[in-house]
């Protein structure tokens, strides 16, 4: 679908932006969507997973989910569960959390993913003793028992729930089997029925990087109408001979894995391969082994996966050309992405097929189940968020230069669950949902071209000479001038002279760079003066590409510390959150503030740069 709106300019400077095409109609639920394909294609794989890359792909057809879906069900109609008695999974993705997810959301019963993290990274399990307070949840699952033990013994005061263990597993309350295989109930196909628009689908949890977790409701009609705006602007995904396959690892705890790219698959009758990895170390390389057994349709990642994925491609000529010949597009979202790393990935497409693969991007939070802004064309550069869906409203409102940007329509939460005092302060007098992001446009004169993600409104700061810090634009400028040794950036100097920088490394890069042995420590290879050289010189590259004192840094401290689950530093997904890492790295802000650390590295001058180059 070509890209087109309709932008009304206000008095006081403010635009609404909206799509030029209608949204059509939606399913009522997402139960519809798994009732056709049963019926439709029941033999067709709908799930496969694999624990490694040495075992064999396990599957499950369309027809054989329906089956289990009616059988857990019938059991969680029997439990007596509810809204005020969800469905809870500890879990990551799989085919037994997919299962349990769609029997609650099959009748009426909201099912909440949480963050696997809270439960196997944790320390003090807070952030999971607190969602399982707020939700008072009927039934838990857990893939492993003992692999989650400590979690469920530090939430069990907090609960009176079923405990569901995976597979048939010896010792829970339930197994995974037992539950699948209850006899189907005639309440069931009654619960179905009972299912409308408004039904509560989903709780959610937003990061809790400013406060505890909230859990954002997420109802049917967000996920229908989110997914019929998305056939409307990729229409092959409706086409009677595409195939859709996706190899996905993003999480189904986070929107953008969960209703976003799940939903896709179960919407459009497509195949979806459950990637096992992940972009972290020791983890990509299982992701690499399916991505050799599995080729999707549709490459799906975030900023940080691409930049392993083209380190990946360059070692692997059979890899590289396979990807490059039968990958529609990739589709990148989670963070802007560096232009550093669009760059290399199409100058890598180039090199392999003779033209550039497409990249696509779109954008939206938790509350907009995700998407708001679809970018379903080729735009020139990264960055570019694109315009606005079917069936839903952007508000530009002018806010210290930028626009802040609000979003309203059918795929919107209608609030926090219980908690309405913070619903009541995410919306405006308009019913506008104020999701706190500030856009740009391409080009001011034909908004169809796209708006350009703004970054933060509340991560943006000003200098002492007044100057505003664009801290998102930085961010990308920065990661990209600091490549390959900077996996991310967190910009510091609110209320200062200048901007200073504490960098998230990549370990891999600075010990390459380093020329070490393996052997050597985190803080010897960070301090070695190979790896310091080459970030002052970056920063020099940074400064070098012209701009005033807020478009560089003048120094950095490369962090040792991994950033903390617990403290909401970072998601499962790598974003790093800005105000979390300042606010617990106090004492790294103030030995950049101070200029006295031995950790610090200058900025190389660019005139000492520039001989160098």
């Amino acid at each position: 679908m070509a890209p087109s709106v309709d932008a009304e300019q206000r008095s006081d400077g403010t635009i609404l932006l909206r799509s030029d095409t209608a949204l059509r109609p939606y399913a009522r639920c997402a139960g519809d969507w798994l009732e056709h394909w049963a019926e439709q294609a029941p033999e067709r794989t709908f799930l496969a997973e694999r624990s490694s890359p040495d075992l064999p792909w396990v599957t499950l057809s369309y027809a054989e989910t329906l089956r289990r879906v009616r059988g857990a069900g019938s059991w969680i109609l029997a439990q007596e569960m509810s809204a005020q008695r969800p469905l809870a999974v500890l879990s990551d993705n799989g085919i037994e959390h997919a299962v349990l997810a769609l029997a609650a959301m099959h009748v009426g019963v909201p099912v909440a993913a949480i963050s696997p993290a809270y439960a196997l990274m944790s320390k003090d399990f807070e952030k999971l003793r607190g969602a399982i307070q707020l939700l008072d949840p009927g039934a838990i699952y857990v893939s492993n028992l003992h692999q989650f033990g400590q979690a469920l013994a530090a939430i069990a005061p907090f609960h009176t729930a079923a405990v569901i263990g995976g597979g048939a597993t010896a010792g829970a309350g339930w197994s995974y089997a037992d539950v699948v295989t209850t006899p189907v109930s005639a309440a069931i196909y009654h619960a179905f029925a009972a299912v409308d628009a408004d039904t509560i689908a989903k709780f959610l949890f937003t990061s809790g990087s400013t406060g505890a977790p909230k859990a954002v409701i997420n109802t049917q009609r967000m996920l229908t109408s989110s997914q019929q705006a998305k056939a409307q602007t990729w229409p092959f995904l409706e086409a009677p001979q595409s195939e859709l396959v996706l190899l996905d690892w993003l999480p189904w705890s986070h929107t953008f894995g969960g209703n976003h790219n799940f939903n896709m698959v179960l919407r459009n009758g497509g195949t979806l391969y459950i990637d096992s990895g992940k972009p972290a170390p020791g983890l990509f390389a299982t992701s690499i082994a399916n991505l050799r057994s599995v080729m999707p349709t549709v490459y799906f990642n975030v900023p940080r996966g691409f930049d392993m994925l083209i380190a990946a491609l360059r070692k692997d000529d059979g890899l590289r050309d396979r990807f490059f010949s039968e990958v529609k597009f990739v589709f990148y979202a989670g963070a802007a992405l560096p232009q550093s790393t669009w760059s290399a990935l199409e100058t890598l497409s180039i090199e392999t097929i003779g033209r550039p693969l497409p990249m696509v991007s779109a954008w939206g939070s938790t509350e907009t189940s995700p998407l708001a802004t679809d970018c379903h064309f080729q735009a020139p550069r990264s960055g570019n968020i694109g315009v606005p869906i079917p069936g839903t409203e952007l508000k530009l409102v002018p806010s210290d230069g930028k626009f802040e940007v609000r979003v309203r329509g059918p795929n919107v939460t209608p609030g926090y669950w219980k908690a309405p005092d913070l619903t009541a302060k995410a919306f405006d007098g308009d019913g506008f949902y104020l999701i706190g992001d500030a856009v740009a446009f391409a080009d001011p004169t034909h908004p169809e071209q796209g708006l350009l993600f703004d970054g933060r409104i509340a991560e943006d700061f000003k200098l002492t000479s007044g100057t505003w810090v664009n801290v998102g634009t930085l961010r990308v400028a920065g990661i990209s001038a600091l490549a390959p040794l900077v996996q991310d950036i967190v910009v510091a100097g609110h209320g200062g002279e200048d901007v200073r920088f504490l960098l998230v490394p990549n370990l891999a890069a600075c010990r390459a760079v380093s020329g070490l042995p393996e052997s050597a420590s985190i803080d010897v290879v960070l301090g070695c003066e190979n790896v310091r050289s080459f970030i002052g010189e970056g920063l020099a590259r940074l400064k070098a590409a012209g701009g005033g004192s807020s478009t560089y840094a003048i120094c950095a401290l490369l962090l040792a510390e991994p950033l903390s689950v617990d403290g909401g530093e970072i998601t499962d997904k790598g974003y790093v959150n800005q105000r979390a890492v300042l606010a617990r790295r106090a004492a790294d802000v103030e030995d950049l503030n101070r200029g006295v650390s031995g950790r610090l590295i200058i900025c190389a001058s660019v005139e000492q740069y520039a001989r160098q180059a």
